[in-house]
């Protein structure tokens, strides 16, 4: 079993403006969509669309819980969600116009998560986790989460035995980093922030970061991205596509990864996958939708270069 967690979960609400968004003029509304927010839950998607079992894990508000469990439920998101009493899951409203030159976004904190639900998630880990499960962590943390929580989760889930694979940033990154994960998933920056005092390259620092990660991906954008195994470095480019939103690209990114890792496939069928899934979502109006037969046709458009061992070597 795959499981996903999202500590901070959020309702997308897609609003599609006539012609070019702008201040000061009013910007007419044409199309309104609520959609799945929060990583986790864009990667329990992913997983679902590629008919492979998975539990989506985390805490949700209970004054908005049937506007959520509704999308869940359109999505055939299986979940196990925590409801916190009095709380209403965040909304994050995505803008987008005519120009296809990319969404805005404007995000809400989220709520304050009880101990009482913390230590919940906890239980249901000890109680149901199997060395043959794996855990996916990803998104933002809630207000006064604290860092010892998260290990906490961490901690319950390495006495399982399972793979773990995380996508966060700042302190929640440096966190999971230090307790040696299995799958990490940073852009250019978050990797610089984990080595602001060492002078070397970033591939000097992802050489570094598999010492104690088995896959360290690190995301470039439009750029494609750089994924390191063992003693192995790829670099690779990713499609030009026509942007609609890019709301979470990245998410399906890390879910078609870890679909095509748990499939046996070879790691450059994983990574074709995982940018040509990606580089589809762009291409979609709402935040999660994607389509394989479009991602495999992009395929002879994706450069994977495998980098040499003089690339690869820390100084």
């Amino acid at each position: 079993m795959i499981y996903t967690i999202t500590l901070n979960p959020a309702i997308d609400r897609l609003i599609k403006v006539k012609g070019t968004l702008s201040k000061k003029r009013t910007n007419r509304v044409q199309q309104i969509e609520y959609d799945l927010g929060g990583k986790g839950l864009h990667v329990s998607h992913v997983l679902t669309k590629f008919k492979i079992e998975n539990k989506a894990l985390g805490y949700i508000g209970k004054t908005n819980q049937p506007l959520m469990e509704n999308i869940l439920a359109r999505k055939n998101i299986c979940h196990h969600l925590l409801a916190e009493d009095g709380a209403s899951t965040r909304e994050c409203i995505v803008v987008l116009d005519d120009t296809h030159a990319g969404s805005l976004m404007i995000t809400e904190n989220g709520f304050s998560v009880s101990e009482e639900n913390h230590f919940k998630l906890i239980n249901f880990l000890n109680q149901f986790l199997t060395e043959k499960d794996i855990v996916i962590i990803a998104g933002s943390m809630p207000p006064n989460y604290t860092i010892a929580q998260l290990l906490e989760i961490i901690n319950t889930i390495k006495h399982k035995k399972c793979f773990i694979a995380c996508d966060l940033s700042g302190e929640a990154l440096a966190a999971v980093v230090d307790k040696g994960i299995n799958f990490i998933k940073p852009n250019q920056y978050e990797v610089e922030v984990l080595f602001q005092n060492k002078q070397t390259t970033l591939i000097q620092k992802m050489k570094e970061l598999t010492r104690q990660i088995d896959y360290v991906v690190v995301s470039l954008g439009k750029d494609g991205s750089y994924v390191a195994h063992k003693d192995f470095l790829y670099q690779v480019t990713s499609p030009t596509v026509k942007e609609q939103n890019d709301t979470g690209a990245g998410d399906v990114f890390v879910g078609t990864f870890i679909a095509q890792l748990v499939q046996g496939k070879n790691l450059e069928t994983i990574m074709k996958y995982a940018t040509g899934c990606s580089a589809s979502k762009v291409t979609k109006q709402n935040s999660t939708d994607f389509d394989v037969k479009e991602a495999e046709s992009y395929f002879s458009s994706i450069s994977i270069k495998k980098l040499g061992s003089d690339d690869y070597v820390i100084s």
